[in-house]
C-alpha cells in the first residue's frame, strides 16, 4: 500500500491525480495526502468527505517556507513513524505576457513557485521519503522546458514559465544522480496540455487523460528511468502534427 503526497491539489492536474488515486483499491493505495494553499477548494472538501481517513487535507504554501516545514510535520504525524512513498510536485504557475521575454517582468515570482518551490517541498520530505518503500518523486515539468525544443514553443508567451521548467528539469537532474544511491527515483513528467484553468479550454487534452498517464508513468518508473524528463502517451497523437505528439518517450533536454 502506497502512501503520495500531491502539491497544487486543490484544483486541475493535481485534483484530478487525487481522485484517480482514491479510487483505486485500498490494497495499491493507502493514504493520499492533498496539500494545497487553503481548504476552501470544492473538490478537495468532496475528496475527504467521499474518502474519510484516507485522503487528508495538508495546508502547504509551496511559495512559505515556515509552511512547508509545517506540512512536513503534520505529515510525519500521520505517517506514525512510518515513510512516504511517492510525492508528486504539481504545485506552479504559468503567467502570460504581451510582449514576450523582453517584456517578462515575473521571473523571480515564477521561479519562486516552479522551482525553489519544488525544492523546499522536496528537501523538507525527504525525511519521509528515505523511509518509505518506494522513494519516488516526480517533478510536473513540460515540454515547453525543452531546449532542444524551443522553437516549436516560440509563439507561446509564456518566458518565466518556459524558463522556470527548463531550471526545474535541471533541479531533478540534480537530486537524482544526489540520491541514485539511496534508491530514490527522480522524474520530470510532461503531462500534455492540458483543458485546465491554467491550460485553457482549446488544449489538447482532458485533465483526466493527464492525470491518468502521470500515474501510470509513475507506477512504472524505477530506479533505472531516475533523471529521466518523460512525455505522456496518448493513442493517435503520433500522427497529429505540431509539437505535441504524446507518444510515451524521453523528451530532448
Amino acid at each position: 500500500m502506497a502512501t503520495y503526497l500531491i502539491t497544487g491539489a486543490s484544483r486541475g492536474l493535481g485534483a484530478s491525480i487525487v481522485s484517480l488515486l482514491a479510487s483505486q483499491p485500498e490494497s495499491e493505495v493507502a493514504t493520499i495526502f492533498a496539500a494545497a494553499r487553503g481548504n476552501n477548494s470544492a473538490q478537495l472538501k468532496e475528496f475527504t468527505e467521499k474518502y474519510p481517513g484516507r485522503v487528508k487535507f495538508v495546508q502547504l504554501d509551496v511559495g512559505d517556507d515556515k509552511s512547508v516545514e509545517e506540512a512536513a510535520r503534520s505529515v510525519e504525524q500521520e505517517l506514525n513513524g512510518k515513510g512516504l512513498d511517492v510525492l508528486i510536485n504539481n504545485a506552479g504557475v504559468m503567467p502570460w505576457i504581451q510582449g514576450g521575454i523582453e517584456k517578462m517582468d515575473d521571473l523571480s515570482e515564477t521561479f519562486d513557485t516552479n522551482v525553489t518551490g519544488v525544492h523546499r517541498v522536496t528537501r523538507q520530505f525527504l525525511p519521509l521519503l528515505r523511509k518509505g518503500q518506494q522513494k519516488k518523486v516526480v517533478n510536473i515539468s513540460s515540454s515547453v522546458g525543452s531546449i532542444a525544443m524551443a522553437p516549436q514553443f516560440q509563439h507561446l508567451s509564456t518566458p518565466s514559465y518556459k524558463v522556470a521548467k527548463a531550471a526545474l528539469n535541471a533541479l531533478t537532474v540534480d537530486y537524482a544522480l544526489t540520491f541514485a544511491k539511496e534508491g530514490f527515483t527522480f522524474i520530470a513528467v510532461s503531462p500534455g496540455w492540458l483543458q485546465t484553468d491554467l491550460g485553457g479550454s482549446a488544449a489538447d487534452l482532458p485533465v483526466e487523460v493527464g492525470a491518468k498517464e502521470v500515474i501510470r508513468i509513475t507506477n512504472e518508473a524505477s530506479k533505472d528511468d531516475t533523471g529521466k524528463f518523460l512525455d505522456i502517451r496518448v493513442p493517435g497523437w503520433n500522427s497529429k502534427g505540431g509539437p505535441n505528439t504524446y507518444n510515451g518517450s524521453e523528451i530532448p533536454w
